[in-house]
C-alpha cells in the first residue's frame, strides 16, 4: 500500500454541505447529527483504532455568511476560525455538542466558523493538544478552508499554543481566551471591565512570550556600585512584574467598588426583604425571566454571556410580599477559573440570596450537563446551601419527553416559557410558598396617627387581613421580630 493511500485511509473525513447563514443559536437548540460506525469488539479500555486515527469533522458549525450585506451591516471583519476539540470521554454526542457550543462562543464573539474537527484521545497530547501527525493534518485544513484562527475546545498550556502556532501558521486561541474576549466585549460597568481586566491579565501572566528579547535591561560593569554587578531584569521578567503590580491595584479597585453594592445588600437585611438570585446557564433565558417577573426591561439578547454586570429589581409576590430579584452572570462548561475568581464579588448575590432560580434551557440537547456545570460553580462561591428551585425555561421549543424527564429528576423544578408567559403565574406562587416568612404573627390594633407602622409592616411583613375601626386600623400579620417589637404597644394584650 502506498503512503499516499495509507494516509486517505488515515483520515476520515465526512462528507456534510454547510447551508448558508446557519446561526449559532440554532446549533445550540438542535443535535447536530452524524452517523458512524464503531466496532463493539472492544478490548478493555483501548479506543477504537478508526477513532484514533481520524480527524472527526462535525457537520454543521460552518457560519460563514455568503450575503455580503450581512457583513457590511456588522461593519467589522469577522475572524474565519477552524473549531478543534479532543474527545477523551464521553459519547460522541456530548463532544459534538461541546464543539457546537463552541462554535456558539465563537460567533458571539465576531468569527465565522468555517470547520470543525474532532479527535479521539485517551488524553490531549502534551505538546501539541492533538498530536503532531494529526497537528499537520490541522494545518491542511487551514490552508484548505483560508482560516485565519484556530480555537481549541479546552484550555491549553503555554507549550501547547506555541507549539501548535508553530504547525498549522496561523493564531491559535484556547476556549479560555475565547469566554475572556466576549467578556470584554460585552463588560459595562467600571466594575464589570475591571472584573475582565483582572481575569485576562490573570490569564495572561503565564503565557508572557520573550519573542528573543531575553537579554538583560541591566549590564553589570561596576559602575553603579554594589549589588549592582550582573545581570538585571529581562525584558519578559520586567512584563511580569507590571502585570503583578497592576493586578495588585485591580483588586484594590475592585474591593473599594463592592464596598458600594454591599451596603445596598445590607440595607435590604436590616429591611428584612427577602432576596431572590436567577442563576443559570448561559442564554438559558435569565434576563427574559427577569423581565417577566418584573417589567425590568433589561437587554434581552440571543447571545452568550449578553449580561454581565448584576440587576436588582424590586418584586412582588401574589400575597403582596415584596422581595428582590437579581440577575446574575450566565455560566458555561468548563468556566475559567480566572472568571470565577474575578467576578465572585458580583456572584455574592447568589450566595446572600434567600432562594436561588436556577434556570436551564428546556430546549437544549443536554440540559443535565447545564445543570452539574451550574451547580459547580454555585458550590464555588459559597452558596450550595441556598434553596433551589429548577426553572425549566423555553417550554415552548423543548421536546416533551425531556421536559416530562427534567420534572421527574429535578423534585422542586417547573417548566416555564418567559417568552409566551406559559407557567409564570405558576412560579410566582411556587416563590411565594418558597421565602422565609416572618417568624412572629401578631394581631395590633394601630392607631390613624402611625401611619408608617401600618406601612412597614406592608413593606417588611405578611399582611393575613387588615380593617379600619373607629379607633385606628385592625392588623393581623407576621412580622420580624424588630417590628413585633415597635407593634408590641398596640396588641391586645399591651391594653389589658
Amino acid at each position: 500500500m502506498t503512503s499516499s493511500s495509507s494516509s486517505s485511509q488515515a483520515t476520515k473525513r465526512l462528507a456534510h454541505s454547510y447551508p448558508a447563514g446557519l446561526r449559532a443559536d440554532a446549533l445550540m437548540e438542535e443535535d447536530v447529527a452524524w452517523s458512524y460506525e464503531i466496532d463493539t469488539e472492544r478490548d478493555g479500555d483501548q479506543l477504537d483504532r478508526s477513532d484514533r486515527a481520524a480527524l472527526r469533522r462535525v457537520a454543521g458549525l460552518s457560519t460563514e455568511l455568503e450575503d455580503i450585506t450581512e457583513v457590511e451591516y456588522r461593519q467589522l471583519r469577522l475572524e474565519r476560525v477552524v473549531l478543534v476539540g479532543v474527545w477523551t470521554s464521553g459519547t460522541v454526542q456530548d463532544a459534538e455538542n461541546s464543539l457546537a457550543e463552541l462554535a456558539a462562543l465563537a460567533e458571539t464573539a465576531g468569527a465565522v466558523v468555517l470547520d470543525g474537527v474532532i479527535q479521539r484521545r485517551d488524553k490531549p497530547d502534551a505538546a501539541t493538544y492533538i498530536g503532531s501527525g494529526k497537528a499537520d493534518e490541522l494545518r491542511d485544513i487551514v490552508l484548505e478552508t483560508g482560516a485565519d484562527t484556530v480555537i481549541c475546545d479546552g484550555e491549553l498550556s503555554p507549550g501547547q499554543l506555541i507549539h501548535l502556532e508553530d504547525v498549522v501558521k496561523v493564531k491559535v486561541i484556547d476556549r479560555t481566551a475565547l469566554i475572556l474576549d466576549i467578556f470584554a466585549q460585552h463588560a459595562k460597568s467600571r466594575e464589570g471591565k475591571a472584573q475582565v481586566a483582572l481575569a485576562q491579565m490573570q490569564y495572561m501572566l503565564p503565557r508572557l512570550r520573550g519573542w528573543g528579547q531575553s537579554l538583560s535591561r541591566q549590564m553589570g560593569g561596576g559602575r553603579g556600585g554594589l549589588a549592582t554587578r550582573g545581570p538585571g531584569e529581562t525584558k519578559i521578567e520586567t512584563d511580569r512584574r507590571r502585570i503583578r503590580e497592576k493586578m495588585a491595584k485591580m483588586r484594590r479597585e475592585i474591593a473599594e467598588m463592592k464596598t458600594g453594592r454591599e451596603i445596598k445588600r445590607q440595607e435590604r437585611r436590616r429591611n428584612k426583604v427577602p432576596s431572590v438570585a436567577i442563576a443559570g446557564y448561559t442564554n438559558a433565558g435569565k434576563s427574559s425571566l427577569l423581565n417577566r417577573l418584573t417589567g425590568a426591561g433589561v437587554l434581552v439578547e440571543n447571545a452568550l454571556f449578553a449580561t454581565l454586570d448584576p440587576t436588582v429589581r424590586r418584586a412582588e409576590t401574589p400575597s403582596g410580599r415584596v422581595y428582590t430579584l437579581a440577575d446574575t452572570v450566565g455560566f458555561v462548561r468548563h468556566l475559567p477559573h480566572h472568571l470565577v475568581e474575578a467576578f465572585r464579588s458580583t456572584m455574592e448575590e447568589v450566595g446572600d440570596a434567600d432562594l436561588i432560580l436556577h434556570v436551564v434551557d428546556g430546549s437544549h440537547p443536554d440540559p443535565e450537563e447545564q445543570l452539574a456545570a451550574v451547580r459547580e460553580v454555585i458550590r464555588d462561591v459559597g452558596a450550595g446551601d441556598v434553596p433551589e428551585i429548577v426553572v425549566i425555561n423555553k417550554a415552548d421549543l423543548a421536546d416533551p419527553l425531556t421536559l416530562q424527564r427534567l420534572l421527574r429528576i429535578e423534585k422542586r423544578s417547573i417548566a416555564v416559557s418567559a417568552r409566551t408567559g406559559q407557567g409564570i403565574a405558576e412560579l410566582l406562587a411556587l416563590i411565594d410558598a418558597e421565602l422565609p416568612r416572618p417568624a412572629v404573627q401578631i394581631e395590633a390594633l394601630v392607631p390613624y396617627t402611625h401611619g408608617k407602622l401600618v406601612a412597614r409592616v406592608h413593606s417588611e411583613g405578611e399582611v393575613i387581613s387588615e380593617e379600619h375601626t373607629a379607633e385606628g386600623t385592625l392588623l393581623k400579620a407576621r412580622v420580624h421580630e424588630e417590628l413585633a417589637a415597635d407593634l408590641a404597644p398596640y396588641t391586645p394584650t399591651a391594653a389589658l
